[in-house]
């Protein structure tokens, strides 16, 4: 009973920040769900498509196809499907497959913001309300009585809606910047294996470019 007292005494502006409360959890279960799959497969089966890829690419493919849900999976599946390319176009390809990505590493950050934004102004705005509540049923000549509670209860909503403006406002900041946090392990990680693949498939075109050399030598 008691937050629900709590909730009411907190006035109108509780009611927008407990959707508020129920999206940021509902999205924070999800990112945390994302980054754990990612930071549980993803060096795994990086590993094993580098070690495979040299020696077999259908292999190395099936791989990735397998475990398509990683980010990291479908850029180097980008890559690997045009394995023929020259190296400067492979490149590219990865680079292009990593800009499509982001919005997926990035998802629910502009969410977050908002909602970390806008938490402690509708607190301030319950703050306001209830002020204006208390002053305007403040009656000086009289003490105790139906006055006084309603002055009370004013001042009570703006206390109430300012601290669950700041509760939501913090535990949302909190969790967005760990995911940010993530993000940008995760671009570094991408960096670096993106990087492991480029020399990986160079070396594969040059030594194929030399063969081709070598057997048009020969044919002379």
């Amino acid at each position: 009973m008691l937050i629900i007292e709590l909730f009411w005494a907190g006035g109108i502006v509780m009611i927008p920040l407990l959707a508020f409360s129920i999206v940021a959890i509902a999205l924070i279960i999800e990112r945390l769900v994302f980054w754990a799959r990612i930071n549980r497969r993803q060096k795994p089966v990086v590993r094993d498509v580098l070690r495979t890829y040299p020696y077999d690419l259908q292999t190395a493919l099936q791989k990735l196809k397998q475990n398509a849900d990683l980010p990291i999976a479908r850029i180097f599946l980008e890559g690997l499907e045009v394995n023929h390319f020259p190296p400067h176009a492979f490149r590219l390809t990865l680079e292009g497959a990593t800009q499509a990505e982001l919005p997926t590493l990035r998802r629910f950050n502009t969410v977050f913001d908002t909602i970390v934004t806008l938490s402690p102004l509708l607190g301030l705005l319950g703050t306001v309300t209830g002020l204006i509540r208390s002053f305007a049923s403040l009656n000086l000549g009289s003490v105790g009585g139906e006055s006084a509670l309603q002055v009370t209860g004013g001042i009570s909503e703006a206390l109430v809606s300012t601290a669950a403006g700041l509760i939501v406002a913090v535990f949302t900041l909190l969790f967005a910047n760990v995911f940010r946090g993530l993000y940008r392990r995760q671009i570094s990680a991408i960096q670096e294996y993106g990087s492991q693949l480029e020399v990986l498939h160079l070396s594969q075109h040059e030594g194929f470019e030399g063969y081709k050399a070598l057997v048009a030598a020969e044919q002379l």
